[in-house]
């Protein structure tokens, strides 16, 4: 079967940053720093990307651009038949199984910018915005219907191929995003307060630092940048021989880091033009649908046309976000399930989105007319949420890890990296220690903690 590239270097960046650049960026990364000591936190989680993200990235790119095959069969091809194929089939399950609920999100994602441009948070009280997200995602049909539309616009992309799908529309999503960014940034910037935003943002609180914060830093520098799900090494499948892998993945981080910066200078200051304080507000869900709206209407109440277009573009923002990490995840099970079956993109994508279609509403409606089905304390929702997080992906990261330091020939590696001897790398022996010993401590470490066996060190 013959596999598509990215046309162009640009094109093969863009498309592995909005890969990375997800919701996370927006609603996780700007609350941990504000709570975790600001700048301080900024500059433990940079050496996190440098000291972890980078080594498995590189090693995800080089696992896919050196086979040129979907995530399991590249782990079979350098497996040798060994269990360690089972690494890439767990990437392809935690893609998929992500997509299931994140495009749900999505979907919320699509609803708050209708709503936004329909002015429809206008004089809204403060204490009813949480009751409007809580009557929006229990209704049984108008969250299915935005899952829906954001999974068929998915789908639509996926189906067009890798450089007249992905490709073209990376090109034409992320510069988007960036516009948006800045234009949010801008004005954010200009509101009255936002000097004390800045600050709470970028002043570093050290006396905040612990081993709490520095394994936050760790788990937010590895999903942040996607990776663990088989993204990365399905996009760097289509990457050409040319391309420099360590280049590229120091341009993902920077973008992603940019973004997760960004969100925060866009946040904050709108947050203490009307005297909130960002550590009363959780990260999340509850930041994005609840906290914030609340925010624009009464940071820009002056100026109805202003809020209007100020909310409008930050669900906007969202939805991009959103939506550059749909495609990545709907990709890496496309192939897997189109190379592995001999099956035709149309039909291989017909089957995913099949998929997802059934078990994303079963998500979507399990807040509310299933909600009563619950383990563990957790709706449908929750479950698989919950599950990736904390299980999927610190497990496949781990493993990729691992995988990359100790199973792969060094020379292999070297060679990959350096394609073929043209580029120069005086990194490599840092980061095979890492891979070796850094990075799945690290994770390991993080596992735990999410499981709460450190929970008597917080108290």
């Amino acid at each position: 079967m013959n596999r598509e590239n990215f046309g162009s270097k640009l094109g093969a960046i863009l498309a592995a940053a909005g890969s990375a650049v997800g919701l996370g960026n927006v609603w996780r990364f700007p609350i941990e720093t504000g709570q975790n000591g600001g700048a301080a936190f900024i500059i433990i989680y940079i050496m996190c990307i440098i000291t972890l993200g980078l080594p498995i990235m590189i090693s995800e790119f080089l696992i896919g651009r050196y086979t040129h095959s979907n995530t399991a069969g590249a782990y079979r091809i350098l497996s040798d038949g060994s269990p360690w194929k089972w690494v890439g089939r767990m990437g392809v399950f935690t893609g998929w199984f992500i997509l299931c609920y994140y495009a749900v999100v999505g979907g919320w994602t699509m609803h708050y910018t209708f709503l936004s441009l329909t002015n429809a948070f206008a004089g809204v009280p403060a204490t009813q915005f949480g009751q409007i997200f809580e009557d929006f995602t229990a209704n049984p049909w108008i969250p299915s219907l935005w899952f829906i539309l954001f999974i068929g616009i998915t789908h639509f992309i996926i189906t067009r191929g890798v450089q007249s799908g992905i490709e073209r529309f990376s090109k034409i999503m992320m510069p988007t995003l960036f516009i948006i960014t800045l234009l949010l940034t801008f004005c954010s910037l200009s509101l009255p307060g936002a000097a004390d935003g800045i600050e709470f943002l970028l002043k570093p609180d050290w006396s905040k630092v612990n081993s709490t914060v520095v394994l936050a830093a760790v788990g937010q520098a590895f999903y942040s940048l996607s990776l663990g799900m088989g993204c990365l090494c399905t996009y760097a499948s289509y990457f050409d021989e040319k391309t420099p892998l360590a280049k590229t993945a120091t341009h993902v981080a920077i973008i992603d880091t940019f973004i997760a910066v960004m969100a925060g200078f866009i946040i904050f200051p709108s947050m203490f033009n009307i005297g909130m304080n960002p550590n009363e507000v959780g990260a999340g869900a509850g930041l994005a649908f609840v906290s914030l709206p609340n925010v624009f209407q009464q940071a820009l109440s002056g100026s109805p046309l202003l809020a209007i277009l100020f909310s409008t573009l930050f669900y906007f923002l969202l939805f991009v976000a959103a939506l550059t990490s749909a495609m990545s995840l709907h990709e890496v099970a496309t192939a897997y399930i189109t190379e592995e079956f001999n099956l035709s993109r149309r039909k291989g994508t017909l089957i995913i989105t099949g998929t997802v279609l059934i078990l994303g509403l079963l998500c979507s409606l399990s807040f509310g007319p299933l909600s009563g089905i619950q383990l563990f304390g957790r709706n449908i929702f929750s479950l698989f949420d919950d599950f990736s997080g904390m299980v999927l992906l610190p497990l496949g990261g781990m493993l990729i890890s691992i995988f990359a330091g100790w199973r792969l020939d060094r020379q292999l590696y070297r060679n990959e990296i350096s394609n073929g001897g043209d580029l120069r790398t005086p990194y490599f022996k840092a980061l095979i220690f890492s891979l070796r010993y850094i990075a799945p401590l690290a994770i390991g470490l993080v596992f735990l903690d999410q499981q709460g066996a450190f929970n008597f060190l917080k108290h």
